[in-house]
């Protein structure tokens, strides 16, 4: 299929005045026609067809359909269905009013081709320029960053009912690609065992000497494709059962392969597939919330005269959050809209990524650094690092009882990012003090180096500040557009399986958000007013009294 661009595409006459006349306010739809003249462009995706082949759809039209998907929370037969039968759809999209559309099966293929590589970031990216050239958003305004978790399309399997479809899928790949090789191997036995999609009772029969039977099964199974397809030439869901097999299986000592035990230990979450339909997702807890699925990290504006508007969508297999921070740095970066001043909890801080902020992107990262965990700090007694005179000059260490240590050491050598310092055991043997400070023999005291080290405490001493804790105020807010994102959009569960296409879902989320508050702040028809103040609110107006504005009232 390949890509052939519409030069200029107006509007139809009679589409435009059917539309204005059906629509005087203007919709979404109409908004970003009028506004931004459209989203995209043909010429913007001309990387994604190939030279040669059939003419395709407009792969502008269809993103923009996409993305009005997502604001209306519509399934794709209802996208199609709003394309034939929708006025503000066709002005939007530049169609005739006969136009009959297409197949709403066209929409899948198109999420396909935006889910490879990093296409769905580069939408995003398109979608930004085009707002910021229309003048409702610029680089280097505060931002901040929230996460939330998202479940897994896969429904959630035990351990014997993952392994019985890891088989089961190893054997449908196979009967595909070399069905002889099944010929020696499937009885009777095996198509009862497999010939079915699993699906156990919360109690079923024999589970133990199931599963150890099932392993077997796997075991034998990849002895013989392995004749075949040798080395890393796997059939994908035979590598899957590979790694499935190793995960909850092993050889004892005795030289008997059985399942894994508590005692034996099992594989951490974050390499364990949960799923053979869904395998990058993982299973988290934190707190008293427990998934298997991914998390999303949301960035936005949070500048007072203008619109917030989300300008980056992160979607991660589940892990720390300040792990995701560089990449939305670098992603900001190429987009030319880093923020000034970036306001995150603390679950993305550390001392480390602060100072990588201000001195790769000239970011200032703004929020509470996580506390001690030494344990003094848990006991609330005793001396932690702050009691402690650290002299970077003299590379020396001085305890509260004024034992000199020297015992220096930069981690690494090279390019020391953290520094230890060691007590000698004479010094603290004869501390009358000891007990409150360490409960082996000698103290050792970590710290990061000096310039990080006074960013630490630079930044405790700044959450004192009250100028500083009305700014970190509005990171808050973030939670508002999380809870857009979940609860206004379905957010919450991924609709499609697999990380990318996870993550194709969440950025047309974002954008659909986008458009509604910027069409709902600006609307088309210029004689539109906004939603009038309450009695009380003019009240507070006529007595000069500050009063919080809602984004949809203007100013």
């Amino acid at each position: 299929m390949s890509l052939q661009p519409r030069p200029g595409a107006e509007i139809p006459q009679l589409t435009a005045r059917v539309a204005r006349a059906s629509n005087p306010h203007g919709t979404t739809a109409m908004w970003i026609r009028d506004r931004l003249d459209g989203l995209w462009s043909d010429e913007d995706f001309a990387a994604w067809y190939p030279r040669d082949g059939r003419p395709g759809l407009s792969p502008a039209q269809l993103a923009t359909v996409c993305v009005l998907q997502y604001a209306m929370n519509l399934s794709d037969r209802q996208a199609a269905e709003a394309v034939r039968c929708r006025i503000d759809f066709k002005y939007a999209l530049g169609l005739d009013l006969e136009d009959p559309g297409f197949h709403h099966s066209v929409l899948t293929d198109f999420r396909d081709r935006l889910a490879e590589g990093d296409r769905a970031d580069r939408l995003l990216g398109l979608a930004l320029t085009r707002i910021r050239q229309a003048g409702m958003l610029k680089g280097r305004v505060t931002q901040r960053t929230d996460s939330t978790h998202v479940l897994s399309a896969a429904r959630e399997l035990t351990r014997l009912e993952l392994a019985c479809e890891a088989v089961r899928a190893a054997l449908e790949e196979l009967a595909r690609e070399a069905p002889e090789l099944l010929d020696e191997l499937v009885t009777a036995d095996w198509a009862e065992r497999y010939g079915r999609p699993v699906r156990l009772c919360s109690q079923p029969s024999h589970p133990v000497a199931r599963l150890s039977q099932v392993g077997a099964d796997a075991r034998e199974l990849l002895k013989l494709v392995s004749t075949r397809f040798p080395g890393d030439a796997l059939p994908e869901q035979a590598r899957v059962l590979r790694q499935i097999l190793v995960q909850h299986f092993l050889v004892d000592g005795r030289g008997r392969f059985r399942p894994r035990t508590k005692r034996d230990g099992q594989p951490p979450s974050r390499v364990r597939i949960e799923s053979r339909y869904e395998t990058e997702a993982r299973w988290t807890r934190r707190g008293d919330t427990r998934w298997t699925g991914y998390l999303v990290h949301v960035t936005e504006t949070c500048d007072d005269k203008r619109i917030n508007v989300i300008t980056d969508v992160a979607t991660e297999v589940s892990a720390a959050d300040s792990q995701a921070l560089p990449g939305i740095h670098a992603r900001l970066r190429r987009l030319r809209l880093l923020p000034g001043k970036h306001l995150v909890d603390g679950g993305y801080t550390s001392v480390a990524g602060m100072d990588d902020a201000a001195r790769l992107h000239r970011v200032t990262l703004i929020g509470p650094l996580p506390p001690s965990t030494t344990p003094q700090h848990r006991a609330e007694d005793g001396f932690g690092r702050e009691n402690f005179i650290i002299d970077f000059d003299k590379r020396e260490v001085t305890c509260p009882n004024g034992q000199v240590s020297g015992n220096w050491r930069d981690l690494p050598a090279k390019e020391p990012t953290s520094v230890t310092v060691r007590f000698d055991a004479r010094q603290c043997g004869r501390c009358p003090e000891q007990e409150k400070c360490t409960p082996g023999a000698f103290r050792s005291l970590y710290f990061p180096t000096r310039h990080r080290h006074e960013l630490q405490i630079k930044n405790r001493a700044d959450q004192q500040n009250p100028d500083w804790r009305r700014l970190y105020g509005k990171r808050s807010g973030a939670e508002g557009t999380i809870a857009e994102f979940v609860d206004g959009h379905r957010g919450r569960r991924c609709r499609y399986r697999g990380l990318a296409k996870t993550h194709v879902q969440h950025v047309l989320t974002a954008l659909a958000i986008n458009v509604e508050r910027l069409s709902a702040q600006e609307p088309v028809d210029a004689t539109y007013q906004p939603r009038p103040p309450t009695a009380f609110q003019q009240y507070l107006d006529a007595r000069s009294l500050p009063r919080p504005l809602w984004w949809r009232q203007g100013k």
